[in-house]
């Protein structure tokens, strides 16, 4: 085996007649356990730059377990109107913002408009709820849903 020439303060240890342990002053030893992590951390972060997964900010995602409804949340998130949505989507404004605002489920529509935000239907998942049909029970105009649940909210306060 030829000799190496080591550093100062460097031992090396062989066990039959081959290197088996390096012995080196600590600070050394930091240097390496440090310049390691350094190149570790660099795979990952190259490792996660050529990933195709989208970075949400935390905003968005607190506001998504928030409860907000989600195709709101996102389109606000992608900066688009609901005007722009629709027609990106090619579904009517209308019917967009009943989505939006939980008055109509909009199944039938979630591929597009999902499609148009660049999101699968999972990550626009919107709860489908009963549907929140106009009734009227005394025969006079219809109440609308939310202020049908405002009066039931009133009526277990007083008990």
């Amino acid at each position: 085996m030829t000799a190496r020439r080591l550093p100062k303060g460097i031992q090396i240890i062989e066990k039959d007649g081959k290197p088996a342990f390096a012995v080196l002053p600590y600070s050394d030893y930091l240097r390496l356990l440090e310049a390691a992590e350094d190149a570790a951390d660099a795979r990952f972060i190259k490792a996660f730059d050529a990933s195709r997964e989208e970075r949400v900010p935390a905003e968005v995602v607190d506001r998504l377990l928030a409860g907000e409804n989600p195709l709101r949340v996102w389109r606000e998130y992608r900066r688009l109107t609901q005007d722009q949505l629709a027609d990106k989507a090619g579904v009517s404004k209308p019917y967009l913002s009943q989505i939006e605002t939980g008055e109509r489920a909009g199944s039938a529509v979630l591929p597009r408009i999902a499609a148009a935000l660049d999101l699968t239907v999972d990550e626009l998942f919107v709860r489908e709820e009963a549907p929140k049909y106009k009734t009227s029970k005394r025969g006079r105009g219809a109440a609308s849903a939310r202020s049908a649940g405002r009066n039931t909210a009133r009526k277990a306060k007083r008990k």
